[in-house]
């Protein structure tokens, strides 16, 4: 068949009818961010950072509504359950991938069809921690786990967790153990650690700034593919320990399964447009937070192999939620 302009334009007149009426005028009433964490953790700052900008985008407000618990599972499951006309969105973490292998049956929605993917929106890389008075350096630490397995403890913000998972990970590729004690947030252990009750504590540098800066703590390394600007005398743990060690956690938006893609494209378009605004990239690049443009396809891929990645690990832990 000949393609000519009357044709595409024939095309285009179909697709704009056979759309429903609610995408083609969408979004005319505000639209609910459910964030699945606390008010004031890290995926809340990023999703708040971002709520706003999406709203001058979209001309409707993006009201943010935080929905603790079960690791992001009650979020998660409460935007799974609702209506897919874009009104209920979701804001969620890393721990998302984490929660099929923790749950199992017991997750409340369905992981892999009970959410559409909007947009992988950012990144943040994990750094390593040490107490003043402990390991100097990486092959320190390592030597010291690989010594004495199990001597040495490590905090974390919960069971199953990113920190745990993350820490477990690294113990485990180091070649030694260690005892994981897990608390209710990073910040707690944080104060133990500097105490010298723990050998090391993996998190974000958004976290354990103010402990960098005040001399607190010594960062060992970053678990990152090349070192951070922010910190530019930290060297990567691949590196420094000389086993491959890259982990990050991110955050992503979510909507309903079969949500109109017109729907999608349009939330897809407004966070990208967003990432790229000035003030936001400026806010990201001081907190150490990489930015990404990404499509729904890609999003979702993203998410489809983060599952497949911490699911052998998880099993393998035999971590369990809290």
């Amino acid at each position: 068949m000949k393609f000519t302009r009357r044709s595409a334009l024939a095309a285009l007149a179909a697709a704009v009818l056979a759309t429903p009426a609610a995408a083609q005028t969408y979004p005319d009433k505000p639209i609910r961010m459910i964030i699945a964490f606390a008010a004031g953790g890290p995926t809340d700052v990023v999703g708040r950072l971002l709520a706003p900008r999406v709203s001058a985008i979209l001309g409707q407000q993006v009201v943010v509504e935080n929905k603790p618990g079960a690791t992001g599972n009650i979020g998660t499951a409460m935007v799974a359950d609702a209506k897919p006309d874009g009104y209920t969105i979701l804001f969620s973490a890393s721990t998302m991938a984490m929660a099929p292998a923790l749950y199992g049956k017991q997750l409340g929605y369905d992981p892999v069809n009970g959410l559409a993917a909007i947009a992988y929106v950012a990144s943040v890389p994990l750094i390593l921690l040490a107490p003043m008075d402990g390991a100097k350096t990486m092959p320190e630490l390592v030597s010291m786990l690989r010594k004495d397995p199990g001597k040495y403890s490590y905090a974390s913000s919960g069971n199953g967790g990113m920190i745990h998972l993350a820490s477990y990970l690294f113990a485990t590729r180091a070649g030694g153990d260690a005892l994981h004690v897990p608390y209710r947030g990073s910040a707690p252990g944080m104060v133990d650690m500097i105490a010298g009750r723990h050998g090391f504590q993996i998190d974000t540098l958004q976290s354990s700034k103010g402990f960098i800066d005040g001399g607190k703590v010594r960062v060992l390394g970053v678990a990152s593919e090349k070192r951070l600007k922010q910190l530019p005398d930290a060297p990567t743990i691949k590196e420094s320990a000389g086993f491959d060690y890259a982990i990050n956690t991110w955050y992503a938006v979510y909507a309903p399964a079969k949500t109109p893609r017109p729907i999608i494209d349009r939330l897809n378009a407004a966070f990208n447009q967003a990432l790229k605004q000035p003030d936001m990239v400026k806010k990201a690049d001081e907190l150490a937070i990489e930015l990404v443009d990404s499509t729904p396809e890609q999003a979702k891929k993203f998410y489809d192999d983060q599952m497949a990645f911490w699911d052998p690990i998880i099993k393998q832990s035999g971590a369990k939620p809290e």
